[in-house]
């Protein structure tokens, strides 16, 4: 999800808006599979709306218990929670970590590489390049070019 609301933003915790949390939710849970393997695919919308979100759940619910027959498996047996809820908090360190570094060094634009070294998080170069996706869909900084390594992030004045 790119763009997660209208208006103004609920502050979850100082800086961190409910859309934050969900896109931590989301980061973390596919670090938590990577790290133990587990193939994802993610799908990216560019509005969270009652729609979208409605024809998610069917595609998703279909698609799961379609499989799990298929394979033999209770798909709904949910060991990984635990994990992505733990990556979902690392996210959000980083996602912290991201914005600090933005607005410390104001005016200048950075690549995804570039933040990564800044913030001395080299391997999770594809989190901040999602983070900073995220981030720039709500306009909280603002994006040159789309591509994973060529766009340029930086915080917008205020």
């Amino acid at each position: 999800m790119l763009h997660d609301r209208n208006g103004s933003a609920f502050q979850v915790d100082p800086g961190t808006t409910s859309g934050d949390y969900l896109q931590g939710f989301l980061l973390g849970t596919r670090q938590a599979l990577w790290e133990k393997q587990r193939e994802s695919l993610t799908l990216t919308i560019d509005r969270v709306d009652a729609f979208h979100v409605g024809v998610l759940i069917a595609l998703y619910e279909r698609a799961v218990g379609l499989y799990a027959t298929l394979i033999n498996v209770n798909a709904y047996h949910q060991p990984g929670v635990e994990a992505g809820k733990k990556a979902a908090t690392a996210v959000l360190q980083l996602q912290t970590l991201v914005t600090d570094f933005l607005k410390k060094n104001g005016g200048k634009s950075f690549t995804s590489s570039e933040i990564a070294n800044g913030v001395k998080k080299e391997d999770q170069v594809e989190t901040i390049f999602r983070i900073c996706q995220h981030l720039a869909a709500m306009q909280q900084i603002s994006v040159e070019e789309k591509n994973l390594t060529k766009s340029r992030y930086r915080a917008n004045p205020k």
